[in-house]
């Protein structure tokens, strides 16, 4: 059985840039070395590209964090620490990359050997050559390392096959697909719908072969949600040519032309463009008695629906149990494969509609302020956290500077505009330090 995992919820997070250095030359002959410290190595990025040898999700089941290495710090005599490498992680093909909280899709791994930065590792802090000025020739200043992206992402993956049985529960697809194919999914004399697609590689001849995937069966109000719902309509979408599974034997009660128009209503209305896929129906079970005289019954219903103009469908007479007809249908699968283009994964304004634009909102305040429980000031936003991060405190001119960079985004008027008092208690994270007014 080929193991299928459609969904997995993982965090990644990319390397912190290494941290700039403080050191001056110390040279015999000159005796007023300036500043000499390096800068601090690039971060890791995880890069998700995608895998050709992979079909399911199952490695991230059980890994589930993936960290970028953190960047070198920098050195003395104006050396840059080593950026780190990258953190590659191979995802299958097809998978779509989603962010956790907000449900945006950052991105569709659907090309050969495609990558994407799905969290960026952080900049290497500025060693002290870089604030040397004619006014502070020997600054002791330098900044830590940007911290990486850090992030919880969803994905999801829809299989990549290229023929998709169709149908309602028990009409034989889990049967038919283990015949013709190297799957093995379980079968049972049950009502139940396989609960994950199978994937099969069906060979046709000595060099032909694609892949078949048992689509999780359908109920009527799929594309609404109800039973099993859209998470397995999805997986149809990429598929090429479809089967359409019919049971003509009376063993299920059902109606085969009822089961057609319900299975064929419900892709349409998931996405009209399902019905532009080549579609072949599939009367299954025809070694029963009476089987006969139903799949007439369903041709004079399906002739008096289509009326004069149209053309019949293709209809194969197969049985799933005694193998007969399979030949024959899987020559024209293979036929109608070589005809078929591969189709647009998304229509374009779906695509625009579901993707997320960043940069065009507009810009968050670069801090907030709290009142703590004791009376005191707490500062968060990702801007101000940042740049507490990059601070060397072990250095006085370092911490000037980060008092500077506050006064200027406004921190000191906003605190004396809530009612900051001279030595109250303002806290960053986890540093603390007193309101001056």
């Amino acid at each position: 059985m080929s193991l299928f995992l459609d969904t997995a919820r993982i965090e990644v997070k990319a390397g912190k840039g290494g941290d700039g250095a403080v050191a001056f030359r110390r040279e015999k002959y000159v005796p007023d070395g300036g500043p000499a410290g390096g800068d601090g190595g690039k971060g890791g990025s995880v890069i998700f590209k995608v895998d050709e040898g992979m079909s399911t999700l199952m490695d991230f089941r059980y890994n589930r964090i993936f960290r970028g290495k953190p960047g070198e710090k920098g050195m003395n005599k104006g050396m840059h620490g080593r950026g780190a490498e990258d953190l590659i992680v191979h995802v299958p093909q097809g998978t779509t990359v989603k962010d956790n909280e907000t449900g945006d899709v950052l991105v569709d791994l659907i090309e050969k050997d495609q990558e994407f930065a799905v969290a960026k590792g952080g900049r290497g802090g500025r060693g002290n050559i870089r604030f040397a000025t004619p006014r502070n020739p020997a600054p002791e200043v330098a900044e830590n390392g940007e911290p990486g992206e850090d992030k919880i992402l969803l994905l999801e993956l829809r299989v990549l096959a290229d023929v998709g049985l169709v149908g309602f529960p028990s009409v034989g697809k889990s049967t038919l697909l283990s015949v013709v194919s190297n799957a093995r999914p379980k079968i049972g004399a049950y009502h139940f719908t396989t609960i994950t697609p199978n994937i099969g590689m069906v060979q046709v001849g000595y060099g032909d072969s694609f892949v078949m995937a048992d689509m999780p069966g359908l109920i009527e109000g799929a594309h609404s949600g109800a039973g099993l719902g859209i998470q397995f309509l999805r997986h149809i979408e990429r598929t090429r040519v479809l089967l359409h599974v019919l049971d003509m034997s009376e063993l299920e009660g059902r109606d085969p032309y009822e089961d057609y128009k319900t299975i064929n209503d419900e892709l349409e209305s998931y996405n009209l463009r399902l019905m532009e896929r080549p579609q072949i129906i599939v009367a299954n079970k025809m070694d029963m008695p009476e089987a006969a005289e139903r799949l007439a019954e369903f041709k004079e219903k399906l002739a008096a629906d289509l009326g004069p103009d149209k053309e019949m469908p293709e209809i194969f007479e197969v049985s799933g149990l005694t193998k007969t007809g399979l030949q024959g249908l899987l020559a024209r699968t293979s036929e109608l494969l070589a005809q078929t283009p591969e189709f647009l994964l998304y229509d374009e304004d779906e695509l625009a509609d579901e993707t997320a634009y960043y940069g065009f909102e507009e810009e968050e305040k670069p801090f907030k302020v709290y009142r703590d429980d004791d009376g005191g000031w707490r500062l968060s936003g990702d801007k101000i956290e940042r740049l507490f991060i990059m601070t060397n405190f072990d250095h006085d001119e370092s911490v000037m500077k980060f008092a500077r960079q506050m006064r200027a985004m406004g921190v000191d008027e906003t605190l004396r505009s809530m009612g900051a008092k001279d030595g109250d208690y303002v806290r960053i994270q986890k540093f603390e330090f007193e309101f001056v007014d």
